[in-house]
């Protein structure tokens, strides 16, 4: 059931019912992180793997420390500069963290979204008691990550009206890609997804290096190589093709013409337009029936790096 009631999804939440809900990145799947009958819950709905660690989305940095024992001080300089936003920070759990929202490691990764409607739920939420909820997001797993209400209700409606569960409409998702997450567990910070907060901004923010570890980093989401997937095939130009199959989709950055013959699926003008219409432009592919969407990625670091990572995923 979609509804723009957020009393409703915190009656819901607070009840050990999932609610997908808007955030500034993707729409998320929530449930109470302390209600281990919904956590099994979201998992279930998404078909998830149960070692894929989830993250918890709490009202403010202050309320972090439910979660994470310590932070260094970089990380605490990271988060107040950019909460609430599409950062995620991942460091030591307290007993709080289930090993069913850890994924069984050491580690928790914890947010504050930035869009307004998450931010008052999760604000009524703790006002009721319910420290976090867990939000992966709201598609079933590997599947292209839904930026509106309409595109959960494609994925999961089947499931969530079956259980008396709830979409909580709040419009489109501002960012679109999903949020950067950062290892806060050692002297530098270490990217683990990327995002819209890109590596000169923390290093601009913090005025330490990201490190390039690559050993002993712990499990997040949206790791595995195939990820963020429609039905259709995703194939990356990065040369100077000329041959396409026809009736295919296009995605590209509005200067770059549509090849004859394809199907253009948005025109974004600027690289935040291209995070932004990603996910909806894969899944109008799908809806179109097309067996192959030709992708020209964005050049250039910070964001585009973010929409890269998800294009290479999504063609694996």
């Amino acid at each position: 059931m979609i509804t723009n009631d957020i009393a409703q999804a915190v009656t819901a939440l607070a009840s050990g019912k999932l609610c997908a809900i808007p955030t500034e990145t993707v729409y998320g799947l929530a449930a109470n992180a302390l209600d281990e009958s919904a956590v099994a819950r979201v998992f279930a709905a998404k078909e998830r793997p149960a070692d894929h660690p989830l993250i918890v989305h709490v009202a403010s940095a202050a309320d972090v420390s439910e979660w994470i024992t310590e932070l260094p001080q970089w990380a605490i300089d990271l988060t107040n500069a950019v909460w609430p936003g599409p950062l995620t920070i991942v460091g030591p759990r307290t007993a709080l963290a289930s090993n069913s929202v850890t994924g069984n490691q050491d580690t928790v990764a914890v947010r504050v979204p930035s869009h307004p409607i998450a931010q008052e739920l999760l604000k009524h939420l703790k006002a009721n008691g319910v420290k976090g909820v867990v939000a992966p997001s709201a598609n079933r797993f590997g599947h292209v990550s839904p930026t509106s209400a309409a595109h959960v209700s494609a994925d999961l409606g089947e499931y969530l009206n079956g259980h008396g569960d709830l979409i909580l409409d709040g419009g489109d998702c501002q960012v679109g890609v999903e949020s950067t997450i950062v290892l806060a567990t050692g002297s530098q910070p270490v990217i683990l997804r990327p995002g819209a907060v890109t590596a000169a901004d923390i290093k601009q923010i913090t005025g330490v290096e990201v490190s390039e570890e690559t050993t002993n980093i712990p499990r997040v989401s949206g790791a595995l190589d195939s990820h963020y997937s429609p039905t259709a095939q995703v194939v990356l130009i990065t040369g100077s093709e000329t041959e396409f199959e026809n009736n295919a989709g296009f995605l590209a950055l509005a200067q770059t013409p549509t090849p004859t013959g394809l199907i253009r699926l948005a025109t974004p003008a600027t690289i935040e337009d291209f995070a932004h219409e990603l996910y909806s432009s894969l899944r109008a592919g799908d809806d179109l029936k097309l067996k192959t969407i030709y992708v020209v990625p964005p050049s250039g670091d910070g964001l585009a790096q973010a929409i890269n990572d998800r294009l290479n995923r999504a063609a694996f």
